[in-house]
Parts: C-alpha cells; structure tokens; sequence
C-alpha cells in the first residue's frame, strides 16, 4: 500500500502534465496493486523481468482494448489468445512462468479501467500506458527493495517445485496446458455472455470467469473460489449501498476512502477471498460515484454479472480437461514429502545444508496451504469416520514445528544429529516417510523397517537439552507422517 497511493501520486503529476485521460491513474494504481500481489524474490533476473516484459505488454494490451473498442469480436478473440499464451508459457520453467504471470497484468488492468466515460483512443495512448507501466514497476519493486533492506520484511526466496512427471506416451496434457484451455473457455463465454447480456457492463462477467479460473487448482478450488467471490460481492453490494450516498461526484474525500478501503482488502486477503471481493465492490461503489453514476443501480447489475462469471468460470474448469482435486493434493504432497526426505538425508549425511531444504520444505506446505481451504470446507460439511483428504495437509503442516526444531538445533549445536539414538531414529522416520510417499504415490510399499520410533512424546520444553528436543521433534514427525497412509489408501485398498 506504499506502493500503491506513490504510483497514484506520479501518474497524476503524468496526467496533469501531459492532459491525460483518467484511466492512467486507474492503471497505475490497479497496476502497482496486483504487481505488488504477485510477490517479487531477491533474484536480480527476476526485478529485470518485471522491468522488460510489463512496458510491452502494456502497448500489447492498450491496442488489444482500442480493438475491443472498434472491433469487437476481433479485440476479443485477441484477448482472449493473449490471456491463454500467458498460462500455457509456464510449461518452459519458472522464468517464463515468471514472465507470464507479470504478463497477465496489464491484460487485467485493461478490463479494470474501463470507467465510465473512457479513455480516448489513438496511438499515443500505447506510450503513456508503457510509462504507467514503468511507474508502477518502479514503485513496486523499489518499496519491496527498501522493505527487504530496513527488515520490515524478509526477501522471499526462490523456489522452484518439481516439474511433474509426464505421462507415458505424451499423450496427456501438461497442467498448463489445460489451465490455458480451461481459462480460454472461460473468458471467450464471459465474453459472448457480457455483451448479450450486460452491454456495458460485460468486463465484470469477463473479469470475475477470469478470476474463478485463474490459478486453477482442481475442480473444488474453482467450486469455493466462484462461492466465495459470489458471497463477497453480495456482502460488498449492501455495504457499498450505504456508503454509496455518502460522497458527491468529484468528491476528492472519496479517493482517500478507496484507499483505505483498499489497505484494508490487502490486509485481509490471505484470511479469505471473499473479504477481497467484497471489498474491492466497495470500491467500485466509490470509483462509480465519483463519476457521477448510480452506483446502488449498477451494483445490483454488477452482482447479477458476477454470477454469471462465476458459473462460466466453474463451468470451464469442470467441463474442459477437469482437474480432480485429489490428484493436486496428491501432487503437491509428494512434493513436500520429497523436500521432508532431503530434509532427513541432509541430517545425516550434510547438516550444514539443513536450512536449505527446510526452505523447500517450507515452501511445499504454502503450496498444500493454498488448497486447503476447499478441502476443509468440505470436511466441515461432510464428516464421516474415515480420514478426509484435507487430514494430509494438516498432517504435513504440522511437521513443520519439528523441522524447525531439528534445523535450529542442528545450527546451535552441529554435533547433535550424529548421537547414534539420534541416527537410529533418523532413519526410522526416513522409513516411515517411504511408506506415505508410496501411499500418496500409489506405489507398492518397499516393506523393510527399521527398529520402531516409538509411542508419541511429550511436548520437550525449550529449556531441554538439545538431544532431548531432536528426539522429540522426530518422533513428532514420526506420529504426523504414519497418518497419511491410512489417507491416501482407499477402504479395502
């Protein structure tokens, strides 16, 4: 949010200077908001990425929305190709993936910036929108960089997950490969659905299936995502009714408010989708009163558009080479478990590279954490005397406390892991590990073991001797991994 009201700031100073069209102070602040999202590593070939690739995306797709304007059906077949090629790159490695995702921005902002009276359409607006590109890249990554160097924040660290393994023959579609169909079903119908039915108003059908579909993690993700984007534009719909009255149109306090409004949407985000999209209505509300228009009337046609997304979205992911949910948990699981493996192996063999692969490890229950949302959701709902799938990702998580124990003790004291109790409990983990690993894989299990770990410990206090805490922390991991198999195996199996 330092980021963002600094770009305002300086695509204002660039309006007034050069007579532009408001729609670059929209840019600029949609922009620098979903940039400053989409996160930023302390990579140097990173921050050059998103320097080269938003600038000529920005022309791309500032001529992309005077085609829409023009020509219709053309503007959007070409956007749609667009927002396709910006998902079906991830196949070449995380680079791309990289350049993809800083890709689809600008594309996104052209669909945000549609406020009423519109921007003035010519060549000249390619330029100006390059250099809003650059104001919000330069803002971006500068309060990143300063909140990195002062400590406010941590640099995020790289991290790259196993590429998947490919099916044999290649006959089967890669992941993104299939996200690419699945995102250009959905937005060509939000297309055709927004325009016969909404006129106008068609971006927030186009928007909201561009939302539902993006990121796609199975068919439930998409299922809770389109609910919860639903629910909060309803909830954004009443509060934006009240609030809609209480500024006059060019009503400077109303831009302090969308603001606000949107550090308070940033803040919640993580807590749930839906507090977003109820925010982010709010801030329609407020844009759309500002100039002038009726915004209790067109939050109700917005809600009616944002279902309509919705449904398209879902309908795509589900109907168009679906995704079952189970196989991403699956995925993803086998991933963290391979970095829990290297975790154990360095344990034994390099402790010095032990905060390395607690890093992967780390990195691997984020990427379980963002599909557990569906997958509780659902156990909440349907509770039966089995394990549910989402018991996995509560399985994995919570071998976290441990590795870090394990990690933090191995630095404070480097010759703890090579007490031989502590080597023979390593590896009987490391067995134990194997046969989830199999489960998840739906491999057969190896079958040797080594001597048992051992019933569940308590808690060891933080005053404890170092040996006493690694004992601890891998008979806690020992209890969490021996649940995944009965998980992932089904009745009889």
């Amino acid at each position: 949010m330092t980021a963002t009201p600094a770009a305002y700031g300086s695509a204002l100073l660039l309006e007034h200077a050069a007579h532009l069209h408001v729609d670059v102070l929209v840019q600029a602040v949609a922009l620098t908001l979903t940039l400053s999202r989409t996160g930023s590593t302390a990579d140097t070939a990173d921050r050059i990425i998103t320097l080269a690739v938003l600038p000529p995306v920005a022309v791309a797709a500032a001529e992309t929305s005077s085609l829409m304007s023009g020509h219709p059906a053309v503007g959007d077949t070409v956007f749609t190709a667009l927002i396709c090629a910006t998902i079906a790159v991830r196949r070449f490695g995380p680079r791309a993936t990289r350049a993809g995702t800083l890709a689809v921005l600008p594309l996104i902002a052209v669909l945000v910036v549609q406020t009423p009276g519109g921007p003035p359409s010519g060549h000249d607006r390619d330029l100006w929108a390059a250099l809003v590109a650059l104001i919000a890249a330069f803002w971006g990554l500068t309060t990143r960089w300063a909140a990195d160097r002062t400590g406010f924040t941590r640099p995020a660290t790289a991290y790259t997950p196993p590429a998947p393994a490919r099916a044999s023959g290649g006959l089967r579609p890669s992941a993104s490969t299939r996200m690419s169909l699945q995102m250009g079903g959905a937005v060509g119908a939000g297309f055709a659905a927004g325009h016969l039915a909404f006129s106008a108003h068609w971006t927030w059908v186009v928007l909201t299936a561009f939302v539902v579909c993006s990121g796609a993690r199975g068919r439930a993700d998409v299922l809770h995502k389109g609910v919860l984007r639903t629910v909060g534009a309803a909830a954004g719909t009443a509060a934006a009714t009240v609030i809609a009255g209480m500024f006059g149109a060019h009503d400077s306090r109303s831009i302090i408010v969308i603001f606000a409004v949107l550090a308070v949407a940033t803040w919640l985000r993580p807590f749930g989708y839906a507090y977003w999209a109820g925010c982010v209505t709010a801030v329609l509300a407020l844009l759309y009163g500002y100039f002038g228009q009726s915004a209790p009337d067109l939050l109700a046609t917005r809600l009616e558009a944002i279902v309509v997304g919705a449904v398209l979205g879902v309908a795509a992911s589900w109907l168009i080479l679906p995704v079952r949910s189970i196989d991403v948990l699956r995925r993803r699981t086998a991933d963290a478990l391979a970095a829990l493996g290297e975790f154990l192996s360095a344990a034994r063999r390099d402790p010095g590279r032990l905060s390395d692969h607690q890093v992967r490890f780390d990195a691997g229950v984020r990427r379980l954490e963002q599909i557990a949302g569906p997958l509780r959701a659902h156990r909440r709902l349907r509770r039966t005397g089995r394990p549910h799938p989402a018991d996995a990702i509560d399985a994995v998580r919570r071998c976290a406390g441990p590795v870090h124990t394990i990690a933090r003790c191995a630095a404070e004291h480097g010759d703890v892991l090579a007490a031989p109790d502590i080597l023979r409990l390593n590896a009987a983990v490391a067995a134990d590990l194997t046969q989830a690993r199999c489960a998840v894989g739906r491999r057969a299990d190896p079958g040797h073991r080594p001597a048992a770990v051992g019933e569940e410990a308590a808690p060891a206090s933080p005053d404890a001797p170092p040996a006493d805490r690694v004992r601890t922390a891998l008979i806690e991991l020992d209890t969490a991994l021996r649940s995944l198999p009965e998980i992932f195996t089904p009745p009889g199996g």
